[in-house]
């Protein structure tokens, strides 16, 4: 389940998408490869179509997008459904860890950035939903910030392992060293919004409801 290749190989799009609705909609996917993942279906869609590991890219695309959106939307409202004691229970450490963060996330860039960054945070991105399920994150701004974070985070890191499939011959021998460069590069967005957080003045008004 950790080996990207093997799973994508073995179980193709039907996979992607399972693995991606756990980890972004269910408390036990956080250990799953998402990053990882998503890059491999791009680098496996630009191999030959004669190729044993060739998945097809509109399939990766398609349930990339599905099981990021869906699994997304299921973590929200077990949040909602179960509340805080769901996601506070100390008898999980990671996961208790896990949701620490995603209550600082949440608190530092309000409901609609929190949303979209937690995309590319692994761990983050796993309990945010159902976090922002259980401290009541209205619906309607819930879905409409999961689908934008969900789609540029599941269709662009595909995309771009299938760019570089298409341009670097072989580039299928060295994905490990590669998926490091692409879950730091993933990482950019939080890394500039931390810095433009922390180059504002301090002691300016705080954030109202309506900008949350």
């Amino acid at each position: 389940m950790l080996d990207p290749q093997q799973l994508l190989g073995s179980f193709g799009a039907v996979g992607l998408f399972v693995v991606l609705f756990a980890e972004t909609g269910l408390l036990v996917g956080f250990f799953l490869p998402g990053d990882s993942l998503l890059f491999s279906a791009g680098i496996l869609a630009a191999t030959p179509v004669s190729s044993a590991t060739h998945l097809p890219l509109t399939s990766a695309l398609v349930a990339a997008a599905a099981g990021a959106l869906l699994g997304a939307q299921t973590g929200y409202l077990i949040g909602r459904r179960a509340g805080p004691p769901l996601l506070h229970r100390n008898d999980r450490p990671r996961v208790h860890a896990g949701v620490v963060r995603a209550q600082g996330v949440l608190d530092r860039y309000g409901h609609r950035k929190a949303i979209v960054l937690a995309r590319f945070i692994p761990v983050v991105r796993t309990l945010m939903n159902p976090l922002a399920g259980a401290v009541g994150v209205p619906a309607g701004l819930f879905a409409t910030w999961q689908v934008v974070g969900g789609l540029v985070w599941s269709l662009g890191v595909t995309l771009l392992g299938y760019l570089l499939g298409t341009r670097i011959p072989g580039i299928e021998r060295y994905v490990l060293p590669v998926i490091v460069v692409v879950v730091v590069v993933s990482l950019v967005p939080v890394a500039l919004e931390l810095l433009k957080t922390r180059r504002r003045p301090t002691g300016g008004p705080a954030q109202g409801p309506s900008e949350r």
